[in-house]
């Protein structure tokens, strides 16, 4: 008995694997609390705001685009315009992110964004507006991807739907804001009634970007290019180890090389190529579809709300105030999204939101077969459920999705991919809405909503038989997952062991020989 007495201490002493300790930080990872996340990570929570916030700008122009008296075709082409440009900026961010990080890339498209403010201010003309939304959209695309890549990057499990779906926020935020620039403004009939809301635009980029230059570095970007030590220092820089004892930044380090080795041993590579190889293509589907479900679910007639007031025979002005009542409900519904995803799966939430638009939308319509002045009102009514309704469920959702659903080492290229062809979509959208409610083209007024029920309804068919459950799952699960081929509906209750393999000892013996 002594002499095993005296060889316990030896056993105990045994140094640990990377492998294990890998899988010890992803097992304290789940089992942490959101109030314990919070504690942790109180730095990556207030780091993650400030870069989040850039996605304002973009809200509040977007909000002031194609409100002044021009010609329908220019009021496209202003929104239209918008949208080009912030694919251009996707595409460039694909490539310099990887490259030089979220940070640095950050920055350089504040700074770009402050010197293309001065087309839009100094515009003599709505050709030279034109002009000034294509170039400034190309920062605005880069504010979409990185924002969000950043966001679910420097957070825990339990802290990433509230950190991926604060960038919603802030996009409702920006519009919230320039629903209250248009409504002091809409009474001036001169220059300056489009002068001042987009030289308010002046005041974000500096303080964003003295943010932006004191914030650390994304700890998996530092790993990716096989800079352990920046990881370490960046890790620490996100967390307060000392207020969690069990917090070991070494193992949390071990955990993002096991799944970033993880990944390189089933796929080779990042090109843009693999986004449409194996497991990936399924994971470039998901995110790509759940961002294109924000454009066709209907949400293109939430900015018509002032228009269907005004028809009702609300006045302009008021027509302004209750289209900021609705934006409000928004900013409240993303706020209780959080503690939805705390009860509730992504899946589960996406799939009940598609279900509650299409009832919406359905009523819309049938409101619309009733001419008279009480179905109008009627009509504007449900649209602000409309709109607390989709910023309550698939509006913050798909931000928490796309971060998840795709893989750590192709995400920066599989979100830009999604987020192109999100926009791609919203200019389809725009010139559809456009002839839908344009009383010189179709003129289907409120009738516009059968039309998005129908593809809607399509949303819902499609949450339900392809979007996976990525709640409480870490990034190495979900690749295993997808590597395996497990149904969507059955993501939930398979269970999974992404430790199996030692993959980084594996990898390290192979470099050996």
């Amino acid at each position: 008995m002594a002499e095993k007495q005296a060889e316990a201490p030896l056993d105990s002493a045994k140094p640990i694997s990377r492998n294990e300790e890998a899988q010890h930080a992803a097992t304290d990872e789940k089992q942490m609390s959101l109030i314990q996340a919070i504690k942790l990570y109180p730095k990556a929570v207030g780091w993650s705001v400030v870069l989040s916030s850039a996605l304002i700008m973009e809200g509040y122009d977007l909000a002031l685009t194609g409100k002044w008296s021009v010609p329908a075709n220019w009021q496209s082409a202003l929104s239209n315009g918008a949208r080009a440009g912030e694919v251009i900026g996707l595409f460039i961010n694909g490539f310099v992110s990887e490259r030089y990080g979220y940070r640095k890339t950050l920055i350089g498209a504040l700074i770009s964004m402050i010197a293309f403010i001065f087309i839009l201010f100094f515009a003599p003309n709505v050709q030279t507006l034109v002009v000034g939304e294509v170039f400034c959209g190309i920062p605005w695309g880069m504010f979409q991807t990185l924002t969000t890549q950043y966001a679910s990057e420097v957070s825990p499990v339990q802290l990433r739907p509230i950190l991926t779906t604060f960038v919603n926020m802030c996009w409702v935020m920006g519009q919230f804001i320039a629903a209250g620039v248009n409504r002091g403004c809409v009474t001036r009939n001169d220059e300056w009634a489009y002068r001042i809301p987009f030289a308010l635009q002046w005041m974000w980029p500096v303080p964003i970007m003295v943010g932006v230059f004191l914030a650390p570095e994304s700890p998996w970007w530092h790993v990716r290019r096989g800079d352990r030590e920046g990881a370490r220092a960046a890790l620490l820089r996100l967390t307060s180890p000392e207020r969690d004892t069990n917090f070991n930044v070494d193992e949390t380090i071990a955990m993002i090389e096991h799944t970033n080795e993880l990944e390189k041993k089933v796929k080779e590579g990042t090109k843009w190529s693999d986004l449409f190889k194996g497991a990936d293509f399924r994971r470039t589907e998901i995110v790509c579809f759940a961002w294109i479900a924000q454009t066709i679910c209907g949400t293109n007639i939430m900015g018509y709300f002032a228009f269907f007031m005004q028809r009702a025979g609300m006045p302009t002005i008021q027509s302004f105030n209750m289209s900021m009542i609705s934006l409000a409900l928004g900013l409240i519904g993303t706020i209780g999204s959080w503690f939805l995803m705390q009860k509730l799966g992504r899946r589960t939430i996406h799939f009940s939101g598609g279900c509650m638009l299409f009832t919406t939308l359905l009523i819309v319509g049938f409101c619309s077969l009733s001419r008279t002045t009480a179905a109008n009102w009627a009509i504007g009514g449900i649209l602000i459920l409309f709109v607390f309704i989709y910023d309550f469920t698939i509006g913050p959702i798909t931000y928490t999705i796309v971060s998840e659903m795709s893989s750590t080492r192709l995400k920066a290229k599989t979100i830009v991919l999604a987020r192109a062809l999100y926009n791609i979509s919203n200019i389809v959208v725009n010139v559809l809405t456009n002839y839908q409610l344009g009383e010189a083209n179709w003129n289907w007024g409120a009738k516009t909503a059968f039309f998005w029920a129908g593809t809607c309804g399509i949303v819902v068919l499609w949450t339900f038989f392809r979007l996976p459950e990525g709640s409480g799952r870490t990034y190495g699960e979900l690749d295993v997952l997808f590597e395996q081929g497990v149904s969507a509906r059955k993501f939930k209750s398979t269970e999974v062991d992404a430790y199996a393999h030692d993959i980084v000892a594996a990898r390290a013996s192979d470099a050996a020989r």
